[in-house]
């Protein structure tokens, strides 16, 4: 028999495939919370169940885990984490620590299709998508290391690509007998894939991030080629149209490239895009990586920008630069041990 990962089930998946082995539904529950809240790596763990049911549960299914390859700690207490995974593929995982409330940024594909110009990732350009199991288990490994109180998919890959297993993933991430994140700790990022986005609006509820990082056609179909096929009019029309519970708003991202999309007049355009949305703005000032010709703007001029949008009632963070002497942009520690690895270093 083909063994399955029981790891890609949603608990709802998981009751139905126990109920076609004949058992209960509660079942489910009982090795949800072994498996996502005891942190349970075999059946043998699981003292609840009956010898003979986890003898049936290892002839079918198996317990799939990842224990992070290389772990890089930044002097600000950002923890970088390199995973690999079965087929010899590797990705990312990024622990950002702030007071509290320390978010972890999971990946949801190998590589990336999205070919943003200013992005380390789609660099590597598009391998697959994870399954549901890889991305719930960056949360579980990191969970061994860390507190985590807030997952962001915002790592490598374009999460509504991917949608069916990120689906799946953020049903595991806040179900009360899985790893129980509110579903206000939890955000979804999106370069706009208008289409997916209703259908994660229907399917689940997150907060959600919109990669913006531009105010123009011409200079997003630049940046970033999705813009091509889903404009910036229609992109905000389903903004506009992705269903937020009360006194929720949409997060646009807004990485900030030096003499690119850095001028007032750049703020102003921003602040009439968003101006029918309930938003937030991320300023996020470029990370500069090798083999990119962008630059970080001046600190006069990101302030600038940020004050102009607040003076328009706009909420605004500029999220100050973490984890700069660990590889800190995503794709930044894969690129760097792979180069390495064909250098034969």
């Amino acid at each position: 028999m083909h063994k399955v990962d029981i790891k890609n089930f949603t608990i709802e998946g998981l009751e139905a495939f126990l109920a076609g082995q004949g058992k209960e539904r509660y079942r489910a529950r009982q090795i949800f919370k072994w498996l996502y809240q005891k942190d349970a790596a075999t059946f043998a763990e699981m003292s609840n169940l009956s010898k003979e049911f986890r003898r049936e549960l290892e002839e079918s299914t198996f317990v799939s885990r990842l224990k992070p390859e290389v772990v890089e700690v930044a002097t600000d207490g950002t923890r970088k984490y390199l995973f690999r995974l079965e087929d010899g593929n590797s990705i990312e995982s990024v622990l950002i620590p702030d007071e509290d409330r320390n978010t972890l940024c999971i990946s949801s594909q190998v590589g990336c299709a999205m070919a943003c110009e200013f992005c380390l990732t789609g660099t590597f350009r598009l391998t697959r998508n994870l399954s549901c199991a890889e991305i719930v288990n960056q949360v579980c490994a990191v969970k061994q290391d860390a507190e985590v109180r807030n997952i962001v998919f915002m790592g490598m890959g374009e999460p509504l690509a991917n949608l069916d297993n990120v689906i799946r993933a953020l049903k595991i991430l806040t179900c009360p007998d899985g790893l129980q994140f509110s579903t206000r700790r939890v955000t979804v990022s999106t370069a706009g894939l208008i289409p997916e986005m209703a259908l994660l609006g229907k399917s689940v509820t997150v907060n959600l991030a919109v990669s913006l990082n531009a105010t123009t056609d011409e200079l997003r179909d630049r940046l970033m080629p999705i813009n091509r096929k889903y404009p910036l009019r229609e992109l905000m029309a389903a903004c506009k149209n992705f269903p937020l519970p009360a006194r929720r708003m949409i997060t646009f991202e807004y990485v900030m490239l030096g003499g690119v999309n850095d001028t007032l007049d750049d703020a102003k355009r921003l602040v009439r895009l968003i101006s029918n949305v309930p938003a937030k703005v991320n300023l996020i000032p470029f990370n500069e990586h090798e083999g990119c010709s962008f630059r970080k703007p001046d600190q006069e001029t990101i302030d600038r920008f940020h004050r102009f949008l607040l003076d328009k009632h706009i909420t605004v963070i500029t999220r100050a630069s973490r984890g700069a002497d660990i590889s800190a942009a995503c794709g930044q520690l894969k690129g760097r041990l792979e180069k390495r690895g064909q250098d034969g270093g």
